[in-house]
């Protein structure tokens, strides 16, 4: 596999080396130059397989060369060893249910093959690499966890200090060990800008910083492979889907439309966002407008006013978009609308689509999953389409417990692996959204 950055300054370079690197050098993303298509006799072959075994197959023509077939499943086998349930809301409707794994969100599922990835290469080289992560919430857990203990990998995490719940703070600050977490006095945009200015920052070189965020390649490939495995199980080829994502950074979609790319019959991309709506408005006008700072709405996890995906988003369709979200060459508009929809979704409207869900089909859920679930009923009244639909939740409701029971009057109970972190003590540094301030931060806390 070869990959290109974004910006289009940057030499192309292995998988290994954009999963490590994780930023490209011209502050660009990394997007492949091309993948393996899936035939239709693959996607029958892979019908009611388990999640390990589907994402084993898809991986193994993905990263051929890149990692040899023994590791690579006992790698996937171990990241992948918690259910991921397809619940049935109606005739045409289900829910994917990606709140199973250790830290209750959908970001475990590109978090620890990730983690088991990059653990791969580098004992291989014996390299040591630090990881700098922004998160708006679940990310930021996921990664704690995934690289928890792990030898040659010390973690940085950066989150908004007033925007994420306080479980989400518990699994990033109870951990320690190799883990590092910075509350930071701001939005989510500016702990992702400090992130990204300290990976072009030429006198942080010598920490050997990588990314765990969605702008790393290793994040979005683990991210298509849940999309392959709903497929295999709701559909029969050629039969079309259709996906309703719960959007912020744009690396869960991105998966989708990588999975799409590898020939997945998907029929519709719905991202669906809360009133942060810049995508929308983006599709609608052709005009792009960063939305600084960005809202704070109920479904704090997708409080992006930038998202740093749209940048690999307009380059599949054939544009070029910097990363100060500088649109230097138009996509193709056309198709990029006629494969994806947008929707934005009001705090309101969220509370309500919890309240009907569960009043209608007694099925709990917490706001980001609510959104993708109006997203999807708003695509269906604009279009009619009655195309089987999977809409994503992508977090336990118990990571949100004030705003579920408010809106519901439920106490969600807790999975196991929450209930572990409620009597653990926190740990965390505090710092002002000051690049300058946060170099100095890592030059004495990593040096």
């Amino acid at each position: 596999m070869k990959l290109y950055s974004t910006n289009l300054q940057a030499a192309e370079v292995s998988f290994e080396a954009a999963l490590i690197e994780g930023q490209a050098p011209d502050k660009g993303l990394y997007l492949p130059r091309s993948l393996p298509l899936l035939s239709g006799e693959d996607l029958v072959s892979m019908k009611d397989k388990p999640y390990p075994e589907v994402a084993f197959r898809v991986l193994r023509k993905v990263l051929e060369g890149e990692v040899d077939e023994a590791s690579l499943k006992g790698i996937t086998y171990d990241a992948y060893n918690y259910d991921v349930p397809l619940e049935k809301v109606n005739e045409n409707t289900y829910i994917m249910r990606l709140d199973r794994g250790p830290t209750a969100s959908f970001k475990d599922f590109a978090a620890r093959l990730m983690a088991r990835l990059m653990q791969y290469y580098l004992k291989r080289e014996n390299r040591e690499i630090t990881i700098l992560t922004a998160t708006s919430g679940d990310t930021g857990s996921a990664v704690a966890h995934a690289f928890y203990g792990l030898d040659n990998v010390r973690v940085v995490v950066l989150f908004p200090r007033n925007e994420v719940s306080d479980r989400q703070r518990k699994q990033m600050t109870t951990l320690q060990k190799n883990i590092t977490a910075i509350a930071i006095d701001g939005k989510f945009d500016d702990c992702q800008a400090m992130v990204k200015q300290a990976f072009s920052d030429q006198q942080l070189r010598h920490l050997n910083l990588s990314s765990a965020n969605s702008i790393n390649i290793g994040r979005l490939i683990p991210q298509s492979l849940y999309y392959i495995y709903a497929y295999a199980n709701l559909c029969n080829y050629p039969e079309e889907l259709v996906f309703s994502i719960p959007s912020g950074n744009f690396g869960n979609m991105m998966g989708c439309v990588l999975a799409k790319t590898m020939g997945l019959p998907v029929k519709k991309i719905i991202a669906s966002v809360n009133e942060n709506d810049e995508v929308p408005s983006f599709l609608i006008s052709g005009e792009y407008h960063k939305i600084v700072p960005s809202l704070n709405c109920l479904s704090n996890a997708m409080n992006v006013g930038h998202p740093s995906n749209l940048a690999r988003l307009i380059a599949v369709y054939g544009g070029q978009m910097d990363e100060q979200g500088n649109v230097n060459k138009m996509p193709d508009m056309e198709k990029l609308r006629n494969d994806i929809y947008s929707s934005s979704v009001t705090d309101e409207e969220t509370k309500t689509t919890m309240r009907d869900i569960l009043d209608s089909y007694s099925i709990l859920i917490e706001p980001h999953g609510a959104v993708g679930i109006k997203g999807l009923s708003d695509y269906r009244k604009k279009t009619g389409d009655k195309t089987i639909a999977v809409a994503l939740e992508t977090a336990h409701p118990a990571k949100f417990p004030a705003e579920v029971r408010s809106v519901t009057g439920i106490d969600p109970e807790l999975p196991s692996s929450l209930k572990e972190i409620e009597a653990k003590k926190e740990h965390m540094d505090f710092l002002g959204a000051d690049y300058e301030k946060f170099k100095g931060y890592l030059l004495s806390k990593l040096s």
